[in-house]
């Protein structure tokens, strides 16, 4: 396979605080691929050194071409969408307002498409709706942006257990269906380790683990970790 998204020594600094140290990756375009890690190990940064919204260092490569020098718009108008811890939302907008904020890079967008997406809820604050909604909400404005990569930050955070299937089960369906490639940041290992093909550890900013998901599920130190047995 051939990787869509590489890192490759990558450092990242929130002012004095150094949050990676040399982090290197690869993607594989069409897979799913999680990044763990306990707290503070830099996984979100990860992500944010992807999608351009921290400052990095080091290289990083999209469909073979460098984009460490890329900000935000650079990097989603290559086809990246980042649905970030919390979702991200515009609470005080409607749904159909941050739809259209989800189209903005594409061109030919019409409306007509993106009323199929909560054409019902349309006209509804997105700060009304439920955790549950407003996380779906997250996805279908990335997906309106019908990305090649989609970054993927704690999309079970707060959500119950059958919401977190059910956008797992979209998230799967996407990527076998569209080869949407995927990296994802999750605390359930379990759940990241059974949608994912392949994953990372990391822990005080570095890599120290990485596998097929089925390696790491037979780790022992991942097993202890992350999956409890």
């Amino acid at each position: 396979m051939t990787a869509l998204l590489e890192l490759e020594d990558v450092e990242a600094r929130y002012g004095p605080v150094h949050a990676l140290h040399g982090i290197s990756l690869a993607v594989d375009e069409g897979s799913i691929v999680t990044v763990l890690g306990p707290n503070g190990a830099g996984k979100t940064t990860t992500l944010r050194a992807v999608s351009g919204t921290v400052r990095r260092s080091g290289r990083i490569r999209l469909h073979g071409r460098p984009v460490q020098r890329l900000g935000p718009d650079g990097v989603a108008r290559l086809g990246v969408a980042h649905v970030p811890e919390g979702r991200g939302t515009f609470s005080e907008l409607t749904v159909w307002e941050n739809l259209r904020l989800g189209a903005y890079t594409r061109r030919g967008s019409n409306k007509a498409e993106l009323e199929q997406v909560f054409s019902e809820r349309r006209r509804q604050e997105a700060g009304t709706l439920s955790g549950g909604e407003q996380q779906m909400l997250a996805l279908a404005r990335a997906f309106v942006h019908r990305p090649r990569l989609l970054l993927l930050d704690e999309p079970s955070l707060g959500l119950a257990p059958v919401l977190v299937a059910e956008l797992f089960r979209i998230v799967r369906e996407l990527n076998e269906r569209e080869g949407l490639t995927v990296l994802v940041v999750e605390q359930n290992a379990h759940l990241a380790l059974q949608a994912a093909h392949a994953g990372y550890v990391l822990e005080a900013g570095r890599v120290v683990l990485s596998g097929t998901s089925d390696e790491l599920r037979a780790d022992d130190s991942v097993r202890r970790s992350y999956l409890g047995y």
